[in-house]
C-alpha cells in the first residue's frame, strides 16, 4: 500500500522531517539494508586482510593500489550522472500517474446526456460506463502486476462483471496480433450512436460531447500502454548502475587506513578509524539515490511506493455506476440558501479558527504602497501637444529616424535653448525683432560648434 505521510508535514515545526526518519515501511532503510551490509562486510574483510595477514612487502603494493583507487574516486561524476537520471525517472513517474484513466468526466457526461428513467436507459448508460471501465481494467492487466494477479484470465473479468458472456465471445472472436484494450472503446461509440438514433441522445452536441470524453479516456490508455513499451533507454540505466558499483569499489580499497611506507610520514599519519563513517554515509546516499530510481522506474509493480491500481479499479467502478444509475435525476429539492437576504455572505468560523477573522483581506501589495503627501503630486494634467516632450539622444535613436547619435546629441541641447528662449518671448510678449536676434544667435552657436 502506498505510504502517505502528507499529514505529517502539513505544518513546518522543529524537527519536523526527524520524525520521518524513524519508520520502516516505504523507507531507505528497508530498501538499501541488505547493499548496506554487502558493502560493510567486503570493507571489513579487506581491513582485517590488510592488518593482519599481509607483509610489508605486500602491505607497500597495497598502499600504492590504495592510493590509486582513492584517487579515480574523484574521476567518477557520480552528482551528475545520478541526478540527472533519478530527474528523468520522477518526472516519468508522475506522468504515469497522471496517464491513469479515470471515469469522473465521462460519467458525469453519460449522466447529463443519456436520457431515460425506463430499464432501456439504465441498461444503456450502465453498459456504457461499463465499457469505459473494461477498457482501463484491460489496459492495466496488461501492465500492472497486481492487477494481473487479481484477473489472470478473461474467466475471472466476466465473474467480476466487467463483461458478459456474450461481450467476452464477441471479444475472443476478433483476432488481432496487437494488445485489444480499445475494443470496449468502440462498443462505447456505436452503442452512443445508436442511441442517438433512438433519442437516447437528444442532439448530435451531446453525442458530440460523449465522444470527445471518451477519446480523452482512452488516449490515457493509450499512454500508460506506451509507457509500458517504450522504457529509458537500457544504456542509460547500465550506465548509472556500472558507475555506482564501480565507485564504491573504489573505495572499499581505497578508503582503508593505510600506515605510513616511511617513518618521516608517520607523524602526519591519519587517525585510524576501523568505521569509515563518511564513505558509509556517502554509500548511503548514493547507493540510496539509485534504489529511489529502482524503485519508482515501473510504479505498476508490487513495492510500498507503488500505484494501489486494485484500489483505483474499485473506485471508479464504485462511483461510475452510482453517477450514471442512482443519481440519474435524483436531485435535492433547490430553495432559499441560507444567505438569501444578506448582501455579503460570510460564514461561519469555529473557535480553532477565530483569529483568521483579524487579518485583512489581501488587496494587492500595491495598497500598501505610500504615497506622497503633497497635493500637488496627485493633481491629474491632461496631455497637450503644446507642452514640452523631452527624450534622451538615446529614446531618440529609437522614436525618431535620426541620420545619426551624433546628429540628435547636437540638436538636442539647440532645440531646448530656443525653445526656452521662445517660451519667454511668448509669456513677454515679444516682438518679431527679438524672435531674429535668437534665430542669429542659434546660427553663431551653430558655427562655434566643433
Amino acid at each position: 500500500m502506498t505510504v502517505s505521510y502528507t499529514l505529517k508535514v502539513a505544518n513546518a515545526q522543529f524537527g519536523g522531517f526527524s520524525k520521518l526518519l524513524f519508520r520502516w515501511k516505504g523507507s531507505i532503510y528497508k530498501l538499501l539494508y541488505k547493499e548496506f551490509l554487502v558493502f560493510v562486510m567486503l570493507y571489513a574483510m579487506l581491513s582485517i586482510t590488510y592488518r593482519r595477514l599481509l607483509t610489508e612487502e605486500q602491505k607497500r603494493i597495497y598502499v600504492k593500489v590504495a592510493q590509486y583507487c582513492n584517487r579515480s574516486t574523484d574521476l567518477i561524476p557520480m552528482s551528475f550522472v545520478l541526478g540527472f537520471y533519478v530527474t528523468l525517472i520522477v518526472n516519468r513517474w508522475w506522468a504515469q500517474y497522471t496517464s491513469i484513466p479515470l471515469p469522473d468526466q465521462l460519467m458525469c457526461v453519460i449522466s447529463s446526456s443519456v436520457h431515460g428513467k425506463d430499464e432501456k436507459g439504465r441498461i444503456l448508460r450502465r453498459s456504457l460506463i461499463r465499457y469505459a471501465n473494461l477498457s482501463s481494467v484491460l489496459i492495466l492487466r496488461s501492465v500492472s502486476t497486481r492487477v494481473l494477479k487479481r484477473f489472470p484470465t478473461m474467466d475471472h473479468l466476466v465473474e467480476a462483471g466487467f463483461m458478459t458472456q456474450e461481450e467476452r465471445k464477441k471479444f475472443e472472436s476478433l483476432h488481432s496480433d496487437f494488445n485489444k484494450y480499445w475494443i470496449p472503446c468502440v462498443w462505447f461509440t456505436n452503442l452512443a450512436a445508436q442511441a442517438r438514433r433512438d433519442g437516447r441522445v437528444r442532439d448530435d452536441v451531446a453525442l458530440r460531447l460523449l465522444i470527445d470524453e471518451l477519446n480523452l479516456y482512452r488516449a490515457k490508455c493509450s499512454m500508460l500502454f506506451h509507457y509500458d513499451w517504450i522504457s529509458i533507454p537500457l544504456v542509460y540505466t547500465q550506465v548509472v548502475t556500472i558507475a555506482v558499483y564501480s565507485f564504491f569499489a573504489f573505495c572499499v580499497i581505497g578508503r582503508q587506513f593505510l600506515e605510513p611506507l616511511d617513518s618521516e610520514e608517520d607523524q602526519d599519519r591519519d587517525l585510524d578509524l576501523y568505521i569509515p563513517l563518511t564513505t558509509l554515509l556517502q554509500f548511503f546516499f548514493y547507493a540510496g539515490w539509485l534504489k529511489v530510481a529502482e524503485q519508482i522506474i515501473n510504479p505498476f509493480g508490487e513495492d510500498d511506493d507503488d500505484f494501489e491500481t486494485n484500489k483505483l479499479i474499485d473506485r471508479n467502478l464504485q462511483v461510475s455506476l452510482l453517477s450514471v444509475d442512482d443519481m440519474y435525476q435524483n436531485l435535492p429539492p433547490t430553495g432559499k440558501d441560507k444567505y438569501w437576504n444578506e448582501s455579503t455572505a460570510q460564514p461561519p468560523y469555529t473557535i480553532a479558527t477565530a483569529a483568521e477573522t483579524l487579518k485583512p483581506s489581501f488587496l494587492g501589495s500595491t495598497f500598501d504602497m505610500r504615497m506622497s503627501d503633497d497635493p500637488e503630486q496627485s493633481q491629474q494634467v491632461e496631455a497637450s501637444p503644446s507642452l514640452p516632450r523631452m527624450h534622451t539622444p538615446l529614446l531618440n535613436r529609437f522614436l525618431t529616424a535620426a541620420a545619426s547619435p551624433a546628429v540628435s546629441l547636437k540638436n538636442f541641447g539647440r532645440s531646448n535653448r530656443a525653445h526656452h528662449h521662445l517660451l519667454r518671448l511668448r509669456g513677454e510678449g515679444g516682438d518679431p525683432e527679438s524672435v531674429g536676434r535668437i534665430e542669429e544667435e542659434e546660427t553663431e552657436d551653430e558655427a562655434s560648434e566643433p
